[in-house]
C-alpha cells in the first residue's frame, strides 16, 4: 500500500509534537510534508479555507484548541463556512492540547515530580488546562521542572521559558496515548480519525 502524504497545520510547537506523535503511533504509513502555523489560532482561522481547498490535492490535518467555544462543531462552523473536505482532518482539542497530556495522570505526575493525586480529573472539562498544568509544575519537587514550566516571578507570561521544550520531552518519551485516550474523549476521537483515515487524491 502506498504511503499517505499529509501536511499539518497547528497552533504551536507543542501541538505539532503531539500531532506528530499520534501519527507516528497510528501504525499507518503517513509521510508528513510541511507543518504550517505555530503562531496561534489566529493564523489557522485565517487560513483554514485555504487548507480545506488544498486538501483536494494533498490531505491535511489541522489541530486547534477549543478554548472558549462551546463545542468543536461550533468552532468548525464559525471558522469554515463550507463543508469540510473529506481529505481534511479538522480536529479540536477540548479545551486545549494540554488536556490530552493531563489525560495521562500517572506518567505526567511522575515526569513533573508531583503526586498523581494532584492531577485534576475529567481533563476535557478543565476550563484552562494550560493554567492547570502550570499550577501542577509549581508544586513540583524538581527545581528544573519549576524553572522551565512556571513563569518567573514578576513576569506577565502565562508559562515558563522552556514550557514547550519541557512538555515536548514528556510527549516524545513518556506520554501513553492509550492511557490518555481512556480519559479523554476528545483525544480518543482524534486518534481514531487519524488511525482510520482513507483519503482520496489525484
Amino acid at each position: 500500500m502506498a504511503s499517505i502524504p499529509i501536511n499539518l497545520a497547528v497552533e504551536d510547537d507543542l501541538s505539532e509534537v503531539v500531532l506528530r506523535t499520534i501519527i507516528e503511533r497510528s501504525n499507518r504509513d503517513y509521510h508528513i510534508g510541511t507543518a504550517y502555523g505555530r503562531t496561534g489560532f489566529g493564523y489557522l482561522r485565517k487560513t483554514v479555507a485555504g487548507w480545506n481547498a488544498a486538501a483536494r490535492g494533498v490531505p491535511f490535518i489541522l489541530l486547534t484548541d477549543l478554548d472558549q467555544y462551546q463545542c468543536p462543531p461550533e468552532l468548525i462552523s464559525d471558522w469554515l463556512r463550507v463543508p469540510v473536505h473529506s481529505n481534511l482532518i479538522f480536529r479540536v482539542a477540548v479545551r486545549e492540547v494540554e488536556s490530552w497530556l493531563l489525560a495521562d495522570p500517572a506518567n505526567l505526575a511522575n515526569y513533573l515530580s508531583v503526586s498523581a493525586a494532584l492531577v485534576p480529573p475529567a481533563c476535557d472539562q478543565i476550563p484552562d488546562p494550560k493554567a492547570a498544568l502550570v499550577a501542577l509544575a509549581r508544586r513540583s519537587r524538581s527545581g528544573d521542572i519549576r524553572g522551565r514550566i512556571v513563569p518567573r516571578v514578576g513576569s506577565t507570561a502565562k508559562q515558563g521559558p522552556d514550557y514547550n521544550g519541557c512538555l515536548t520531552s514528556f510527549v516524545q518519551a513518556t506520554w501513553d496515548i492509550d492511557a490518555a485516550c481512556a480519559n479523554s474523549g476528545s483525544l480518543r476521537r482524534a486518534v481514531n480519525r487519524i488511525g482510520n483515515f482513507e483519503p482520496m487524491w489525484p
